[in-house]
């Protein structure tokens, strides 16, 4: 970009180049688009395969989760049947029907002892019941002030 010291008007033969130069912007995005479609296909998970057809395949259909709720009192219920927690594993072996892959949700009051909880999860892993989701709520807390000095 060139500038002389004459005035702008006139018959001044040098004035300012104003274009923008498009060449760096279309080099830069070339490249991206190259790096992209190179790395595109292994971004696919597992090898491509052909699958063989069965007559007698039936489609998996996905199982509700069992909710076992524990209470700030440190009451459980499976359900709205409530239980003591040495019952627990044994009617949830009955509601799965065998199925151990089944997944059993955990809703537990956060006033309730830390105790409670662990012994629903000890009972639930003593009977083999290992597919387990703690459930929590998604708001935010309100923010706590800080402590004054």
């Amino acid at each position: 970009m060139s500038m002389s010291n004459k005035p702008l008007g006139g018959n001044g033969l040098h004035r300012p180049l104003a274009d923008i130069n498009v060449t760096p912007l279309v080099d830069v995005m070339l490249v991206l688009l190259i790096v992209f479609m190179v790395t595109a296909p292994m971004l696919a998970a597992g090898l491509k395969v052909d699958l063989p057809q069965a007559k007698t395949a039936q489609p998996v259909t996905p199982k509700d989760p069992i909710v076992v709720s524990v209470t700030a009192d440190g009451t459980v219920a499976v359900g709205t049947d409530t239980m003591q927690v040495s019952e627990l594993g044994a009617a949830l072996l009955k509601l799965t029907e065998g199925d151990n892959s089944r997944i059993i949700q955990i809703r537990a009051d956060k006033a309730a002892a830390y105790g409670a909880i662990v012994g629903v999860l000890d009972e639930l892993a003593s009977n083999g019941l290992v597919h387990i989701s703690l459930i929590s709520d998604n708001r935010t807390p309100p923010v706590a002030a800080a402590p004054a000095k």
